[in-house]
């Protein structure tokens, strides 16, 4: 799952993303809302969070401009402690959630989680396909109760299909949500993924469906 944090305050998004990168996402960061906005309208993210108070453009306008050319990822504002109007304004302009500053990093974690699951139509932070458990609280997937060991892209693969499960998904589409901007982007180390996690998982939870992608499905 990827993820846009948008803060100017150095210190701060620096421990945002450190957080969301320990937490098995792909963390994309920009500091202010001309740079924001176009990451966010030629990117495909699973959340963004984006703080209000920007230089250059401000937020309520940059989400405003996401909004009208119909980009739909889920955004979690932040605001100051006192700043209600900011909190209406931007619910207003198309915000999915808001978090006051100072916050604590663990609510954020869980705020995300929750508009991510929303987004996917799932109800509890743990994702089940058959003997597959995924908990999204603590990153980590089991079979049967019994735990699997990933790595971070194993894990942000097998994320982004259980999100998604029973849907087909291209390879595109799993490079655009596990690696970061930044990151040297092969299509071939999908396959390497895939081929590694069905080691790990019972045979037939990933499906290959020719000439468009993968499927994980409790029916294999």
């Amino acid at each position: 799952m990827r993820i846009l944090i948008v803060e100017d305050e150095a210190l701060l998004q620096k421990q945002l993303a450190d957080a969301l990168r320990t937490a098995g996402y792909a963390v994309d960061t920009a500091s202010n809302g001309v740079d924001a906005h176009h990451l966010g309208d030629s990117a495909s993210y699973d959340a963004i969070v984006l703080d209000l108070g920007l230089p250059q453009l401000d937020g309520i306008s940059v989400l405003k401009k996401w909004r009208a050319a119909g980009r739909a990822m889920p955004v979690l504002i932040l605001t100051a402690r006192d700043g209600w109007p900011e909190k209406v304004a931007g619910i207003d302009a198309g915000a999915d959630d808001y978090l006051s500053k100072p916050f604590h990093m663990e609510e954020l974690l869980a705020r995300l989680r929750a508009l991510i699951r929303r987004t996917g139509g799932h109800a509890s932070a743990e994702l089940l396909c058959g003997p597959l458990t995924l908990d999204t609280r603590n990153s980590r997937a089991s079979v049967n109760g019994q735990a699997l060991t990933l790595t971070s892209h194993e894990y942000r693969v097998l994320a982004y299909l259980m999100h998604h499960r029973e849907q087909v998904i291209s390879r595109s589409d799993l490079i655009e949500h596990i690696y970061a901007q930044d990151f040297d982007r092969d299509s071939n180390t999908v396959e390497v993924f895939i081929g590694r996690l069905r080691k790990k998982l019972p045979p037939g939870l990933i499906e290959t469906v020719r000439g468009l992608g993968y499927r994980l499905t409790a029916g294999g």
